[in-house]
């Protein structure tokens, strides 16, 4: 059944990327300099969750390091790596420069002093960058000219709302990289490109890639999400196809694994939101703030806990109804996602 499961894994990135040229040639020219040794702009790429913001800002990468030998590249999850120390010294440990820190007692600056002596041209993708706790480290790595920072998230003011002034400045002037949700057909062409590559012949029909396009709503992950269940199911009781059935159940498992991915990857303060919320909701941004604060020993500040509900919203965990004056949020109820 299954040829090369790796083009079913959530993080492959294809030698094509399906439906993205426009995108994929915006964040090329960005990048373009460096093939020239010269200082990159920093790109910021928006758009909403399974737009295929991360594969085209690694695929890119890729791309780049084939045409030129001495760019390296790190990958930053942002949600996982929210603080600052962490954010750069994973940076650093892809650069191969943290043999000699100490995690819980070196200085953040010295962080930022021994990027700043680095020589080599580097690539950075922030990942989910909104969820930084201190997003002006952005501002640190954009005055480094060896570095190209690619800033991933999914809307620009909710990214922008959370810096002050002089970063707002600089990003507002980036090269913006906008991307929408994926539309069924385009869903389709990416699921047949993954089965070509990844199944035996015959494995599944197209009306079935289509039933699964559809189920995705627009999201990518979704549907390579539940592509990748059914074959697991159908390779592991040896089937030759894959049946309706394993993609109603594979469709109902990947929905519950990218909903606890998301709660899993929460911010201890985002996660005392969400506890707020479940005890309960439905709240208001002031009463779920009010409630929030406590609850914790520094709470954030009320746009800070807007942001995050806004997050939460956007990866389907919240739900929210009213106008920005009445709004009220709730926990998405997860049978009826």
């Amino acid at each position: 059944m299954i040829r090369d499961a790796r083009v079913l894994r959530a993080g492959f990135v294809p030698r094509e990327v399906e439906h993205r040229d426009a995108e994929v040639n915006h964040l090329s020219s960005v990048l373009e300099p460096i093939t020239n040794g010269e200082p990159a702009d920093t790109a910021v790429v928006t758009g909403p969750s399974g737009a295929g913001k991360t594969c085209i800002a690694k695929f890119v990468i890729e791309r780049l390091r084939e045409e030129v030998l001495d760019v390296e590249a790190t990958y930053v999850n942002c949600w996982r790596n929210y603080t600052r120390f962490r954010t750069l010294y994973t940076i650093l440990d892809d650069l191969g420069g943290t043999i000699d820190i100490h995690r819980q007692s070196t200085p953040h600056d010295e962080l930022v002093d021994r990027l700043q002596q680095y020589e080599g041209r580097t690539v950075v993708i922030l990942d989910e960058a909104d969820q930084l706790e201190d997003p002006g480290l952005i501002y640190d790595l954009h005055s480094l000219p060896q570095f190209a920072i690619i800033c991933i998230a999914n809307n620009e003011e909710e990214l922008f709302s959370r810096v002050d002034d002089r970063l707002v400045s600089r990003l507002r002037a980036s090269e913006h990289v906008r991307m929408e949700k994926y539309h069924n057909e385009q869903l389709f062409d990416i699921l047949q490109a993954r089965v070509r590559w990844g199944l035996e012949p015959d494995a599944i029909t197209d009306e079935q890639l289509y039933r699964i396009a559809d189920a995705a709503a627009g999201d990518a992950r979704l549907a390579i999400g539940i592509l990748r269940t059914a074959a697991s199911t159908a390779d592991r009781e040896n089937r030759d196809r894959i049946t309706d059935e394993m993609l109603f159940d594979a469709a109902e498992d990947s929905r519950a694994r990218i909903r606890q991915k998301s709660l899993d990857s929460l911010t201890p303060h985002q996660r005392v939101v969400y506890d707020v919320l479940d005890e309960h909701g439905p709240l208001s941004p002031g009463e779920i703030h009010e409630r929030y604060a406590e609850v914790v020993e520094d709470p954030r500040t009320k746009r800070t806990v807007r942001t995050y509900l806004a997050k939460m919203e956007q990866y389907n965990l919240l739900t929210a109804e009213g106008t920005s004056r009445d709004r009220e949020y709730a926990l998405v109820d997860p049978d009826a996602a």
